[in-house]
């Protein structure tokens, strides 16, 4: 009993060891007490008051996946290179390559326009739990969420926002509880400039998410408002917005130790699941997906390589399908190594001693997650084919528009978006190279998937040679694959005649290989995995809202925050190095010198612009140097941050942008799943390299006397 007692003090001290440093807050909640202790100098209302000015008036979610932040009187946005990469590639051809060659607008005129991409402002949150859970006690299953949309559409309605507002009501702690988001969107984005993928996508993806890390990955943006300052649909007459607050940028030197934090919107996080849904995380979920992965991008790579105009074309889809593929790889990793599984069950058995309650409840998990584990893991392979073969994603979406037309529930409003999405991706489509991607990736799930999960007759796809000179035979009479004609006219020609004789259109639909194709599996899927993840799926959920309250309620010492799920969010910690791995240690700080040691001149990944190495050889540094005479490019700390979180500021105890986060150390992607404050780091540019790229690389110095610099 004793030995038992110390383990559950032993643990508690742990759990009370790494909330200093974990954590996602939603800005009114945060721990002054706490942030104060580790060195902030400003209060919370200097963070985040609807009533007047303060930070999070600078701080918007960027294209909805992304954040970023405004650093001058003008509207001045700055993010991710790599949050910007669509819209920087969208703007390039292989005559103007700004992907390689960067962006910079002269002066305001020069500025780019981006159609359909938005910022949000957060300009107030509740908590409404009372009011979205009011006549929900005894309630389960599909009674409970009508009743919750109910009291949703109620509590919206009853709001008077602005006519240019929202608001959007969220679920915290599975359900637990809920916040009100009054959210104002601008639309109007025009790109500024950008560097080359040299310098913003240095490292590419041999050092993603990687430490030690020599990346400039930044891009800039500009919000343009009407002359109310007001958001707007674009105009040459839009005028720059005021923003109600930006960020001061600090090119003070950087300390280990010294206290930050990062404001942003982290997409997703799962920190209290149960041991058991870990762990087949860690041995089932994520090794399939990136075994569906590794063949995708070998067989990319190869193209990639030696034809420029794929490389361009393909760019950001080998990025989007790597940078998963990667950080899975790391969590995997970062799990076994901080012995997670372990760590939660002695958890569970602390909080059982405390409360024999939670036995059922963690004994039901535990029955569930291992029931649900084949289907699971079918759903994880099939879910990662059409994310990776385009092929196949197009089969998906012309065989669901066959399926519409068929059942009636096409309208006007849904072709046009179909072939809006059509036309996009076809514009960076080759049916040659995609053709082995999806021979490759069909071989797999046929040789993976048990034979009950697969369609009949499916054993043929199992030979990758045989299936490319099937699915390149395909091609070329395919209208999938761009080949074939319909109404006198391919997808590639004029898709709008393609679909000016719907009945022709679905008759040759129907007899495409690849509509065939993807429907088999599809259809296969459905019947016999479809409903049971789901089902299975139902329980878990309700039964983890049940554990999560029980943690809650029992655990008195601990401090709750919510899962990231794309709501605006603090955390704070201190700038840290690391000691991954015995005789390991990694400093805070890398350096211009750093970027030189890894150049290797003509390489897709650690080629650099001759302008930079001049700069290096000349030291040409200005302001922008340390007290070690070099400039410093990227540095880590103890934030806990996920994905969203690309293109958060960092900043210091006084509120000023000293980084830009851009990444995590491999060996704590796990964070996600499981915080370790060992193992655990962000990774950001520091605002001396940016603007020191800014100033001497691009000679944009317009830009910089927009903004206010601490030095």
């Amino acid at each position: 009993m004793k030995k038992i007692l110390l383990s559950a003090f032993a643990l508690s001290a742990v759990m009370t060891l790494a909330q200093q440093y974990g954590g996602m807050w939603i800005p009114t909640e945060v721990n002054e007490k706490e942030m104060k202790e580790l060195g902030m100098k400003i209060s919370a209302k200097d963070i985040f008051n609807p009533e007047k000015a303060s930070i999070k008036d600078a701080v918007v979610q960027f294209d909805g996946g992304c954040t970023a932040e405004v650093i001058s009187p003008s509207g001045l946005l700055l993010t991710n290179h790599h949050c910007g990469y669509d819209n920087i590639q969208s703007h390039s051809t292989v005559e103007n390559d700004l992907l390689t060659n960067g962006f910079w607008a002269k002066d305001m005129n020069g500025e780019l326009p981006n159609p359909g991409v938005t910022v949000d402002f957060i300009t107030d949150i509740k908590e409404v739990t009372k009011d979205i859970l009011a006549g929900t006690a005894g309630l389960t299953g599909k009674d409970l969420d009508a009743k919750i949309k109910q009291n949703t559409e109620a509590y919206i309605a009853s709001q008077k926002p602005e006519s240019y507002q929202k608001i959007s009501v969220r679920s915290m702690y599975y359900g637990n509880k809920y916040y009100a988001y009054v959210i104002e969107t601008y639309k109007d984005i025009r790109l500024v400039g950008a560097p080359p993928q040299a310098i913003g996508k240095y490292g590419s993806d041999t050092d993603n998410w990687v430490w030690p890390r020599h990346t400039g990955d930044f891009s800039m943006f500009r919000i343009y408002a009407d002359k109310n300052n007001k958001p707007a649909e674009y105009s040459k007459d839009n005028i720059p917005y005021t923003p109600k607050h930006f960020l001061p940028i600090s090119i003070k030197d950087k300390k280990e130790d010294d206290f930050t934090f990062v404001f942003g919107f982290p997409g997703r996080t799962t920190e209290y699941l149960p041991a058991v849904a870990v762990e087949k995380i860690m041995t089932e979920i994520d090794p399939a997906m990136i075994s569906v992965r590794d063949v995708t991008l070998k067989t990319l790579d190869e193209k990639m390589r030696v034809d420029n105009a794929t490389r361009i074309k393909y760019a950001s889809k080998y990025a989007r399908i790597s940078n998963a593929w990667k950080k899975w790889q790391g969590e995997i990793e970062g799990l076994k190594k901080s012995n997670a599984v372990g760590k939660k069950q002695q958890y569970e058995q602390s909080l059982i001693s405390k409360n024999p309650a939670i036995k059922t409840t963690i004994d039901g998990l535990n029955k569930l997650y291992n029931e649900q584990a084949p289907y699971a893991l079918n759903r994880a392979y099939y879910s990662e084919l059409p994310r990776n073969s385009e092929t196949l994603a197009l089969g998906s979406l012309f065989g669901s528009y066959v399926e519409a037309v068929e059942n009636g529930t096409s309208s006007q409003k849904s072709l046009d978006n179909l072939k809006s999405r059509l036309t996009e991706m076809y514009k960076d489509y080759e049916s040659g190279l995609d053709a082995k991607v999806t021979a490759k990736v069909v071989a797999l799930y046929a040789n993976k998937t048990p034979q009950q999960f697969l369609p009949v007759g499916f054993e043929k796809y199992k030979d990758v040679n045989q299936n490319v000179v099937t699915i390149e035979n395909w091609a070329k009479n395919s209208v999938v694959m761009g080949s074939g004609k319909v109404n006198g006219a391919t997808v590639y020609s004029d898709i709008n005649k393609v679909f000016a004789d719907q009945n022709t259109l679905i008759q040759a639909l129907k007899n495409d290989p690849i509509v065939e194709l993807y429907a088999s599996i599809k259809n296969t899927y459905v019947q016999t995995t479809h409903e049971k993840v789901t089902s299975y799926q139902t329980e878990i959920d309700a039964l983890q809202k049940q554990f999560m309250a029980q943690q809650m309620e029992t655990d008195k010492d601990r401090k709750f925050f919510p899962d990231a799920n794309s709501t605006l969010r603090v955390t704070y910690g201190k700038v840290k190095g690391s000691n991954p791995r015995d005789a390991v240690n990694y400093g805070y700080q890398t350096h211009l010198a750093g970027v030189m040691e890894k150049y290797i001149p003509g390489d897709y990944e650690f080629d650099l612009p001759k302008k930079l190495i001049n700069l290096y050889n000349t030291k040409d540094y200005g302001i922008y140097k340390d007290k070690s005479g070099d400039v410093p490019v990227n540095f880590t700390a103890t934030n806990h941050t996920t994905g969203g979180n690309s293109g958060s500021p960092a900043l210091d105890a006084y509120g000023n942008l000293i980084g830009l986060n851009f990444d995590r150390q491999w060996e704590g992607t796990m964070s996600d799943i499981n915080y370790d404050p060992k193992l655990c780091r962000n990774i950001m540019v520091d605002t001396k390299y940016i603007l020191f790229v800014i100033d001497k690389y691009a000679d944009a110095k317009w830009l910089l006397n927009e903004m206010k610099i601490v030095k």
